[in-house]
């Protein structure tokens, strides 16, 4: 579990200027040093523990998280930890309608997956190349934009959401099904509008990595509680099996 001292080393606690403050994240916050907000460890660690509680649970009834975060600092963490906990990702761009118009997202992946096969089945080599070659680039931003959700064919039972300004369409998506969000929510958002707000830098790799490290081992805690299988663990009995 992580400690007090941990977040404070990851820097979890340096907000942002204070012109560019919410005023609603006031009771999370220690007060300014050199102009910018300071957020209090404690109430992040408390915060943190209450999302990590609600995740096991969700995870041990077999319900599915999905990550978002699609800034830089948060695209290759946001990947791994949904990779190792099998969870859904979305680390890209928010395509409108993730959440609210699922059938035509999936038609989108229906369609990647077609194109997947051309590659595969060799009929591409058979085609034009001026076909080919737009076949290619469509496929390039289908995968980059919907890798994370191939495999979502119903609607997450929580998202975990890094920097809730950015992501705020999904956020809208997420409160108008009613879908539990948790989120790290800095100095300039609006905790009121997330259900398990974690009070913490969200620019910060490091802070990034921390928070969302300890919200997925949340995770797969749940699922071994459950004697639900992990990624890895499919992976190996598959290899055992094909032997």
């Amino acid at each position: 579990m992580v400690e007090l001292e941990d977040l404070i080393k990851s820097g979890t606690h340096f907000g942002h200027k204070k012109d560019r403050w919410n005023p609603k994240m006031a009771p999370f916050l220690l007060g300014l040093k050199g102009g910018i907000h300071l957020i209090d460890p404690k109430k992040t660690l408390d915060y943190l523990k209450n999302a990590c509680d609600f995740l096991r649970k969700v995870s041990f009834e077999g319900g599915k998280v999905l990550f978002v975060g699609c800034k830089r600092q948060a695209q290759k963490v946001v990947e791994e930890v949904a990779r190792k906990s099998g969870s859904f990702y979305v680390n890209y761009r928010w395509l409108g309608g993730t959440l609210t118009n699922l059938v035509t997202i999936r038609k989108s992946i229906s369609r990647m997956k077609w194109i997947d096969q051309l590659e595969e089945n060799g009929t591409m080599e058979k085609l034009p190349k001026k076909e080919v070659s737009k076949l290619r680039r469509e496929n390039m931003k289908l995968h980059r934009g919907l890798d994370g959700i191939k495999d979502m064919e119903r609607l997450p039972s929580a998202i975990v959401i890094i920097d809730v300004v950015r992501e705020e369409i999904a956020v809208s998506e997420a409160k108008r099904l009613a879908i539990p969000i948790v989120a790290l929510v800095d100095t300039n958002g609006n905790p009121e509008n997330i259900d398990y707000p974690i009070p913490a830098n969200d620019d910060s790799m490091r802070s990034i990595k921390t928070i969302l490290e300890e919200i997925n081992a949340a995770i797969i805690e749940g699922k071994k509680e459950a004697g639900l299988s992990l990624p890895e663990e499919s992976a190996e009995k598959a290899a055992f099996s094909s032997n």
